[in-house]
């Protein structure tokens, strides 16, 4: 029987990716109940692939006794696009499909959060120099619509 594929997810973050791993459900039953990989292997291995504009860089394999784990890839380039693939292998069982490659865009890496942070101090901005408009507005300072009385001119 053949491992996989697990399913993957990536956020960015600072120079980095969060890559969350999700191992394959197997056909196994016992009692009516659906066996986890972890239930009848105890321990995987996976290995992470890495690929940029550099190519594809093999990362090396690890082990997990969980059936839903995250694990962070550091130390990258804030300007390029990265796709991850994961596979997972048993000491028993070699066979195994890789997940699809899931990729992040480069620019979401530089500054994760940084559209809303900009949009949110645009709108504080605004919101400052409303105010103090409608100050200026009715302390008299402009857009004197009623003419001073002539002893005060």
């Amino acid at each position: 029987a053949f491992l996989g594929p697990p399913e993957v997810n990536i956020t960015p973050c600072l120079n980095c990716l969060n890559v969350t791993i999700k191992l394959p459900t197997s056909h196994y039953r016992e009692k009516g109940k659906l066996l986890s990989l972890i239930d009848i292997y105890e321990e995987l291995d996976y290995e992470i692939t890495l690929k940029s504009q550099d190519g594809e860089h093999k990362r090396p394999w690890e082990k997990t006794t969980e059936e839903v784990f995250s694990t962070v890839i550091e130390e990258l380039y804030p300007s390029r696009n990265y796709c991850v693939s994961v596979v997972v292998s048993a000491s028993l069982n070699k066979h195994s499909i890789p997940s699809p490659w899931k990729c992040v865009p480069s620019d979401s890496m530089a500054r994760p959060g940084y559209h809303v942070a900009a949009v949110a101090g645009a709108v504080c901005v605004s919101l400052v120099i409303a105010a103090a408009l409608k100050c200026l507005h009715a302390g008299g300072y402009f857009l004197q619509s009623k003419s001073l009385p002539r002893a005060l001119v």
